[in-house]
């Protein structure tokens, strides 16, 4: 098992390395690694890990849903709340009956088999949709109308919603009836009447119990300190979100997919910077996660029962997305300030499908619901299709369809190369200011551009700054840089040449006046810079 784990990891990452590079999303190599590992082609993972692959998945996902909670805006959600909602609902209520409506003649499927298939179908994939969306707010795509924020909110009701119907419908179709439910006060109801009531319930109690844990998490960790570092914050709250996605297996009453985003969403509202230490964590899992996940599904995927409704396979998610989606879509953003273009948008960034039908595609089969083997072929097929094609749309059609605002990185993680400019001469203040660098440097594991500037050919001294260069910046990555010319000047322009974040200086001060002044190529370069200057004073002339 442990020589499968390294297979799936080191497989996984490179494979997802060479389809980035070839400009493609990284989970479509990923999920080839799956297949060329997985029993279709190479058998090389262990049965084990493939027997507990649906466990490995839910952990995946959780961390997922809490990289999306953590990343909504409830400014944004209040002003498109309508509409979020209604793409909770609509689009996946309109794909499931028109894949229904044509599984009738395809596949031969009376209505309630083929709207179970659109349940399986319809349902939106939160691991190609969140990170996506996650990427875009960092990127600013689509942010002032809050687009990003509604698909993620939509995308999880409407996971809620097939669920739900998925469940009565495979309850039915194996059982062959539906049983009553007897409410307080003697009224009974089929399982049909009660849905609503049972979606409500777990939309509410979801929001509830997310709202709660929260709160939980915020006064253990922030409040009464149980923890010391972020590793540990991540740690509880990693297990606490998974708790909350397991339990419902065993109390059906609340969707745990919510629960786990709603906790996220609250804990940005009750304390923004233990939400900020977490988001920076769940980055960190979700880097292992994405490659289980992934490489997972493509080992699940059963090629050989692909062949025989491949054509009709396509004809039901292009009828599913093209007519049924799009006709949700419209209804869903009728009376917003959407325009066409971010309408056009939903078509490539609300599609993808891969997680929920890698986990209940076979289910419909195990319990021996007749069509179950098509059901679970057009689910496999969907994955193929949709996954790699959203993932590669969706950053593709971003900048051509939406407006780009304002990041708000308390929101999401921004992630940038973080560049620092060492301006260092000849003198024992370099020492200092190669030290300060090297620590901030390694506090944000920051790359290191060390400029000299010369006026006059100093060969010795520089080969000695050199030396000590790479004594003090060992484990750093640095470039060592001469230039010649007006010392400030050179400065302030390597900054912006290398697109530096800060520049650390030194001062020095000999005389007793100078003691309460900045020197002179210091000032310049704070006057003339448009990056933060930190100066460091020479400890050793002050003494």
């Amino acid at each position: 098992m442990l020589l499968s784990v390294v297979f799936i990891l080191l497989a996984g990452f490179f494979v997802g390395q060479i389809a980035r590079r070839l400009s493609a999303p990284g989970l479509i190599g990923m999920i080839l690694a799956g297949i060329m590992l997985g029993p279709q082609v190479a058998n090389i993972i262990h049965p084990d890990i493939l027997a507990t692959a649906s466990n490995l998945r839910t952990v995946a996902v959780m961390i997922i849903l809490m990289k999306a909670g953590l990343g909504l805006d409830r400014e944004k959600l209040k002003q498109q709340g309508t509409v979020a909602l209604r793409l909770g609902f609509l689009p996946a209520t309109t794909e499931a009956i028109a894949i229904a409506l044509i599984a009738i003649p395809l596949f031969h499927f009376d209505f309630l088999t083929g709207l179970l298939l659109g349940c399986i179908i319809g349902a939106e994939s939160p691991a190609v949709i969140v990170p996506a969306m996650l990427r875009l707010k960092s990127l600013g795509w689509g942010v002032t109308k809050g687009i990003p924020d509604a698909i993620l909110t939509g995308s999880a009701l409407s996971d809620v919603l097939l669920l739900l119907v998925f469940g009565l419908l495979v309850d039915f179709l194996a059982q062959g009836n539906a049983r009553n439910i007897t409410l307080p006060g003697g009224l009974t109801l089929t399982t049909w009447q009660f849905l609503p009531i049972q979606v409500l319930r777990e939309i509410v109690l979801g929001l509830l119990i997310g709202y709660l844990v929260a709160r939980l998490l915020v006064w253990l960790l922030a409040q009464q300190k149980w923890t010391q570092n972020a590793v540990q914050d991540t740690l509880i709250a990693a297990c606490t979100a998974l708790f909350l996605v397991v339990l419902p297996q065993y109390w059906a009453y609340y969707s745990g997919y919510l629960a786990v985003m709603a906790m996220g969403f609250f804990l940005i509202e009750f304390d923004a910077p233990l939400a900020r230490r977490l988001r920076l964590g769940f980055d960190n899992l979700w880097v292992v996660a994405e490659i289980f996940l992934f490489v997972l599904l493509g080992a699940s995927i059963e090629l050989k029962v692909l062949g025989n409704i491949l054509l009709p396979g396509l004809l039901i998610l292009a009828v599913g997305t093209l007519i049924g989606r799009m006709l949700g879509w419209y209804l869903s953003t009728l009376g917003s300030n959407w325009n066409w273009r971010e309408r056009l948008f939903l078509l490539p960034g609300n599609s993808a499908k891969a997680t929920v039908q890698a986990a209940i595609g076979a289910i419909p089969l195990a319990r021996g619901i007749e069509g179950g083997d098509t059901i679970l072929a057009v689910a496999a097929l969907s994955i193929l299709v949709t996954a790699p094609l959203g993932a590669w749309a969706i950053p593709t059609f971003a900048p051509k369809l939406l407006q780009r605002g304002e990041v708000d990185p308390t929101k999401v993680t921004v992630s940038t190369r973080v560049i620092l400019l060492a301006a260092v001469d000849t003198s024992s203040i370099s020492t200092q200011v190669l030290t300060k660098t090297a620590a901030l440097a390694r506090r944000s594991d920051a790359e290191v551009i060390v400029l000299h500037v010369i006026n006059v050919a100093q060969a010795e001294s520089v080969e000695k700054l050199r030396l000590s260069t790479e004594q003090l910046l060992s484990d750093i990555r640095y470039k060592f840089v001469t230039l010649t010319g007006s010392v400030p000047e050179q400065i302030v322009q390597a900054a912006i040449d290398y697109q530096a974040s800060e520049i650390v200086m030194g001062k020095r001060g000999h005389q007793a006046w100078e003691q309460v002044l900045i020197g002179s190529v210091s000032q310049a370069v704070i006057e003339s810079s448009s990056v933060p200057v930190i100066v460091v004073e020479d400890s050793l002339a002050s003494k």
